[in-house]
């Protein structure tokens, strides 16, 4: 019996520019290879220095989805011409995004995302991809204004 491979194409969402044009390519590239198209988005809570703020209503998962959401219906519309899975995961982005590209056949990222610092030309994130997806990685520069 044969057993027809599932492709894959996994890309990482924040809901920075960076993020949308990586969507965008990888939208693209999983419709050019019949793959299937997993936005991941990651959270957890922010970290503060000194005093001890209430996150007692704070919902970061909910407030994740929401994002990606907004995202892949921004970037690829509600008939998209590729079929979206969209995963919300707790943890530090880099990680997760490396973990949940480990079946796929390739993982995507944007340059920077929301937490990098102004000027670097490659996030931690897309840095840490790069160097320990076991997964091809591509990393997508943000369109210029």
């Amino acid at each position: 019996m044969t057993q027809t491979a599932r492709h894959a194409v996994v890309v990482g969402i924040d809901g920075s520019a960076a993020s949308k044009d990586a969507l965008a390519w990888a939208a693209r590239q999983a419709r050019l290879t019949s793959a299937e198209l997993h936005a991941v988005i990651a959270w957890w809570p922010p970290v503060t220095y000194g005093y001890l703020p209430d996150y007692s209503d704070a919902d970061f998962e909910s407030d994740a989805r929401k994002v990606v959401e907004e995202v892949v219906d921004e970037v690829l519309g509600t008939d998209a011409a590729v079929a979206v899975t969209t995963q919300v995961v707790e943890g530090h982005p880099a990680p997760v995004l490396v973990d949940a590209a480990k079946e796929a056949d390739l993982l995507v990222v944007g340059s920077r995302g929301h937490g990098a610092f102004a000027g670097m030309l490659l996030g931690s994130t897309s840095q840490h991809c790069v160097q320990h997806a076991t997964t091809p990685a591509v990393v997508i520069r943000q369109t210029p204004n």
